[in-house]
């Protein structure tokens, strides 16, 4: 396989993801590809992935290079990192069968990972899955002794200017499928106008529909300065120390944020919010739920969404995978039918008024002149 490019590299994916552009090269560090990375280099419609690291190390059955190569966007793989630094950004690269070239000379060697491979390596994790699950469930009780104080109330939640009281809150994040979900929610959107709240990115998903997201709730490390600058509020996640990342970029776009420092997932932080503040009901697009997405996003437990969700249970609708629940489609007849329908009442007038017939008779006669009859 020999494909050539301009070549984008970067050791974080969704910082590569923001400005890669079509038909260029991602050149990425990125152990086990997630869901989410693979989709964001899918939707830039880029064309191929070098990665310097295990694109599938086998520990679990990590979803992305699937999706990659559903997307039609060739894998290679190489073990010389050191390429990264053999070449600028925006120069033009090719990789010739198992070799990456620059300006003539090789730079280093890779593989493809074509389907039977990237197939081989997922049965791997397959194989190695209940060994995980078995961490994975251990973890989870742990760390949910601890951070019961979630169910418990025994948390500070920030005070909010958004009034949810009494009001649907839709929650958007921006997990596989949420295009497909999202445009199914449409008319649910525009009928019951909900509380629009992004996650992160989740923000910039609403946005390219058309809607303003009331809120934007995060860490802010995927979501964009002017979904940002658009969103009614933002609550920045901070760690259990207060540590938090994204406030000093949100500050430095002149917005006054609010703070939420508490253990979980900043999904798992809004579900609270929007709880305490008396939402009559949740609705949740494109969360993460299941034990192969919290490993691809480097956590070994899920005791806060576990414990989070036993307390907003009652009012909390997970609408992910929603569009598959009912698919329509126009079929043909439906639109000859329509067709012969609306033609009824131009024959009844046409009948009924003789100059609307005369009309009818010329335009006869005009078509069969244009078509030779």
């Amino acid at each position: 396989m020999n494909i050539k490019g301009i070549a984008r590299k970067d050791r974080r994916t969704k910082d590569l993801a923001k400005r890669i552009k079509p038909g260029e090269i991602a050149i990425i560090k990125h152990k086990d590809i997630d869901e989410v990375a693979a989709m964001s280099l899918s939707e830039a419609r880029i064309k191929a992935v070098i990665n310097l690291d295990k694109t599938i190390s086998g520990k679990y059955p990590n979803q992305g290079p699937s999706i990659l190569h559903e997307a039609g966007i060739p894998i290679f793989e190489s073990e010389e990192v050191e390429i990264m630094e053999k070449f600028q950004e925006g120069d033009s690269i090719e990789v010739t069968g198992d070799h990456i070239v620059y300006n003539g000379e090789v730079i280093g060697e890779c593989i493809h990972l074509d389907k039977n491979k990237i197939e081989e390596l997922l049965q791997v994790g397959y194989d190695n899955i209940e060994e995980e699950l078995d961490k994975f469930i251990e973890n989870t009780l742990d760390y949910a002794k601890r951070e019961k104080g979630l169910v418990l109330g025994k948390i500070d939640i920030p005070e909010i200017s958004t009034k949810m009281k009494k009001r649907h809150v839709l929650v958007v994040v921006r997990g596989r499928d949420y295009k497909k979900d999202l445009s199914a929610m449409r008319n649910y959107i525009n009928e019951i106008n909900p509380i629009l709240i992004g996650v992160d990115g989740g923000g910039d998903a609403l946005m390219e529909f058309g809607y303003t997201p009331d809120m934007i709730v995060g860490d802010m490390d995927s979501v964009s300065d002017r979904c940002l600058k658009a969103a009614g509020e933002i609550v920045v996640h901070a760690y259990p120390d207060g540590r938090a990342p994204g406030l000093e970029r949100v500050e430095s776009l002149g917005i006054d944020p609010v703070v939420f420092s508490t253990p979980g997932t900043s999904e798992d932080i809004t579900f609270l919010l929007a709880h305490h503040y008396g939402a009559s009901l949740i609705v949740a697009l494109g969360t993460h739920n299941s034990m192969i997405e919290f490993l691809e996003k480097g956590r070994s437990g899920m005791a806060s969404t576990f414990l989070v969700r036993l307390k907003v249970g009652d009012i909390l609708v997970d609408a992910k995978g929603v569009n598959q629940l009912y698919g329509s489609s126009l079929k043909p007849k439906y639109l000859v039918f329509l067709a012969v329908t609306a033609l009824i009442p131009i024959v009844m007038i046409s009948l009924m008024y003789p100059p609307m017939f005369e009309i009818l008779k010329l335009i006869q006669i005009k078509i069969k002149l244009l078509f030779g009859y």
